[in-house]
């Protein structure tokens, strides 16, 4: 495996104002070594309330904010909705990443959209130093997909507004090619958001599943790679898009705590926990964010801009 270096703000070729809002996700706010711990909580719209049953105090966004602040993340990620209903009192205390678009789990994801739900003009109005747009990759609407991805990204680069992709391999053609979390789906999605423009992208640690191998595509189906090389290999593959990696669901600590370093060693610049965090009881998700915080610290970027 080619060793993996993880891009530094100073060697992207970014406009001012990307450059700018960038520096207060990685270097201002949250650990402030040039990585990002961020909290989303776009899961209300994305998986509806079920979420919540597991800590019923989360189901209110101000939590979310409290435990952002206490617990000094580099950002929060919000819906349009809750970022307008929610955000006041906490503006200019925790850098908000606005989500530009959203579905519900309701209809299948044979052929995935997320349709566009907020402007990056708003993301500018609201304050916010980053946005976010979820892509699905491999779906039979990715055409589509494309196109609107095209005209928020011409309106980041218009505004300075720096543009994380949500990287997601979906759709009945994924599927017959192994599955959405395979190493050739997560691969290919974190190509596609280097290719279309993406400053950081969000994906998931690939997986193995030795039923499904022989449905991977050439030459998937061969690769011999353990956890952390397989994220090294779609690290990679983001190239100089700034890797952050998905938590995913709640999982004990030593797994969780094991997860953040294979990530921080395969070269990701940041990580987007959301359930592993907000499940838990304040003073718990407090507690394990400052061991995450402590661990990512140990990778920090010597060279500043």
């Amino acid at each position: 495996m080619i060793q993996v270096k993880r891009p530094l703000l100073k060697d992207l070729n970014l406009n001012l104002g990307k450059r700018t809002r960038l520096h207060r996700i990685l270097y201002e706010h949250g650990v402030g070594n040039g990585m990002a711990l961020i909290l989303p909580i776009d899961h209300g719209l994305e998986h509806g309330p079920r979420d919540f049953f597991a800590n019923p105090e989360s189901v209110d966004p101000a939590y979310q904010l409290k435990l952002a602040k206490e617990g000094g993340f580099s950002a929060i990620v919000l819906h349009i909705g809750l970022a307008e209903k929610y955000m006041k009192e906490f503006s200019g205390e925790i850098p908000l990443i606005l989500k530009l678009n959203g579905k519900t789990s309701i209809p299948p994801d044979t052929c995935a959209f997320s349709p566009q739900t907020a402007s990056v003009e708003d993301a500018v109005r609201l304050g916010a130093d980053a946005v976010g747009y979820t892509l699905f990759v491999g779906s039979p609407a990715q055409d589509k997909d494309f196109i609107q991805f095209a005209k928020i990204r011409e309106d980041s680069q218009r505004f300075g507004m720096p543009l994380i992709v949500w990287a997601y391999p979906r759709g009945e053609a994924i599927e017959a090619k192994g599955g959405r979390d395979s190493l050739y789906a997560v691969d290919y999605a974190a190509r596609v958001a280097n290719e279309l423009g993406a400053d950081m992208v969000k994906m998931n640690i690939p997986k193995y599943d030795k039923e499904r191998s022989q449905k991977y595509p050439k030459p998937y189906d061969t690769l011999q790679l353990n956890a952390k090389e397989a994220l090294e290999k779609v690290i990679g593959s983001a190239g100089k898009t700034m890797a952050l990696i998905s938590g995913g669901e709640e999982m004990g600590d030593d797994e969780l705590l094991e997860k953040v370093r294979n990530s921080l060693e395969a070269g990701a610049t940041g990580l987007v926990f959301g359930r592993n965090l907000w499940q838990r009881p304040f003073k718990n998700a407090l507690e394990i964010t400052e061991r995450i915080k402590i661990l990512m610290a140990e990778f920090a970027d010597k060279e500043k801009l």
